[in-house]
């Protein structure tokens, strides 16, 4: 049997993906905090995603924008992972293993990491009121709309759009419009 110490803080973080029974992503979510808190593992397991997005559906004659899972069935963590956190995390409840050869974990590569928009990206902004701006992204992409409020701390900005014939004000992320010449 190996006995070697590793050396945690040389580990680099990396994003890992854990398969989970249907339906379970939130209490797996909130059984790897419970495990993390009760193990001391807060300098080992960094982060714990379900990634969301913004879809529009029409309920009772409606259209409204609703929060859906990107990937159901799956919870991303990043961590500085060693075979010590592997029993741990599938012995979790709900999680059925890692995403992976063999149930081996398999860290995301970086366009994955920017294309599920894990990693916070800081846009610098010159947005103003009353700027055109094109939605390049999302459930929205290819809409037109004018800025109605900037909200560069959290990169966040609140566009007016056409929508059914009426303008509807959307909250969306920095990253997913452009600016209009």
């Amino acid at each position: 049997m190996n006995n070697q110490v590793i050396d945690i803080s040389t580990l680099e973080p990396k994003w890992y993906v854990v398969f989970t029974f249907s339906g379970y992503e939130n209490i797996v979510k909130d059984n790897l905090l419970k495990m993390m808190e009760k193990n001391n593992l807060q300098e080992r397991i960094l982060d714990i995603q379900i990634p969301t997005e913004e879809v529009v559906e029409e309920k009772n004659g409606k259209r409204v924008i609703v929060e859906r899972k990107m990937f159901p069935c799956y919870v991303l963590l990043k961590m500085r992972y060693a075979n010590d956190l592997w029993h741990l995390i599938v012995n979790t409840r709900g999680v059925t293993s890692f995403v992976g050869p063999q149930g081996k974990p398999t860290p995301l590569d970086e366009d994955d990491i920017k294309r599920m928009r894990l990693e916070k990206v800081t846009i610098d902004s010159d947005y103003k009121r009353g700027d055109k701006v094109q939605v390049v992204e999302g459930p929205l992409q290819g809409f037109i709309g004018e800025v109605e409020e900037v909200d560069a701390p959290n990169q966040k900005i609140r566009v007016s759009v056409s929508m059914f014939g009426r303008q509807t004000p959307v909250e969306l992320e920095m990253i997913q419009v452009e600016k209009l010449l």
